[in-house]
């Protein structure tokens, strides 16, 4: 994985619950990790088959492997929107992460 195709900046995070002091309760999104990607948008046979099936926009997001563990329970915050994790793959032995990932709402 070259460092320099890693140009966008991107922050995992998870849903967590969050106490106020009076003792209520809600949930929050917080940040885990904060990483360089490489994001590539779906390619055309992709964007095909999104089309057909309605679904909502995808790309995959390829990082250097991450010292904190993410799961598809997991979000991300690219460009001031939100994509939730849909799938995820290694990349080598451990050399780095492809998640896949759809615009929420």
């Amino acid at each position: 994985m070259r460092a320099g195709k890693l140009q966008s900046r991107i922050q995992i995070e998870r849903l967590q619950l969050a106490v106020a002091d009076n003792g209520t309760s809600r949930s929050v999104w917080l940040p885990v990790l904060m990483t360089r990607a490489e994001v590539k948008e779906a390619s055309a046979d992709e964007f095909v088959l999104n089309q057909i099936a309605g679904d909502k926009n995808r790309v995959a997001f390829l990082i250097r492997w991450p010292s904190q563990p993410i799961t598809t329970s997991d979000r991300i915050t690219y460009a001031g929107k939100a994509w939730n994790i849909v799938g995820l793959s290694e990349i080598g032995r451990r050399r780095g992460l492809e998640i896949r990932a759809e615009a929420v709402g």
